[in-house]
């Protein structure tokens, strides 16, 4: 693996990214910047929050986007390549909701620099709790994206924070962008 610039979490809502890339920021030697998809919808205006261009949620969790979120999206993506080939180091929280189509949006957007794919794993009912918990997400939303995100999408790395703690999956993955991978990958599967 090359020296990697991007790290890219892809995992259902409430599945422990945030919590990851917190601990991710604290591990790892240099100064890596985070952005997440939370952070897109919150950037944008009010009325595509609540349009059928926009971002909306359906009765049962469903994500709802159109086209002027895809373009937004897309731009957002680009924009993140564009700090990584300008020499930060970057760390992205996003939810594939179209699978392997949004993995290859981003493999297209970061082409020819060195990132590192991680699925971020959590069982259905322990991200629906947290779910609760938060308050922040429409009900059902966790249970729904915890495994349909996954589908098809080719990872580097996966964790599970199921029964792991953010800090614990954040070591694994830093151990990835510091070492040889063929260590690695005895590493992770030795855990």
């Amino acid at each position: 693996m090359s020296m990697t610039q991007v790290i890219v979490l892809n995992g259902g809502s409430s599945s422990g990214k945030s919590g990851i890339v917190r601990c991710l920021q604290a591990v790892l030697p240099d100064p890596w910047l985070a952005f997440g998809v939370d952070t897109l919808v919150d950037a944008m205006p009010p009325a595509l929050r609540t349009s059928g261009a926009g971002i909306g949620f359906g009765p049962g969790g469903e994500v709802l986007v159109g086209e002027e979120f895809r373009v937004l999206d897309a731009a957002w993506a680009d924009g993140i390549a564009a700090m990584a080939r300008a020499g930060a180091r970057i760390v992205v929280d996003d939810v594939f909701l179209g699978g392997p189509q949004s993995q290859r949006r981003w493999r297209e957007a970061l082409h020819g620099l060195g990132v590192l794919w991680v699925g971020v794993r959590c069982d259905g009912e322990v991200a629906a709790a947290r779910e609760i918990a938060r308050g922040d997400r429409p009900s059902g939303m966790a249970a729904a994206q915890a495994e349909s995100v996954h589908r098809g999408v080719v990872y580097d790395l996966e964790v599970d924070t199921t029964r792991a703690e953010s800090l614990t999956c954040a070591r694994v993955i830093a151990a990835c962008v510091q070492a040889p991978s063929s260590k690695v990958i005895e590493h992770v599967q030795g855990i």
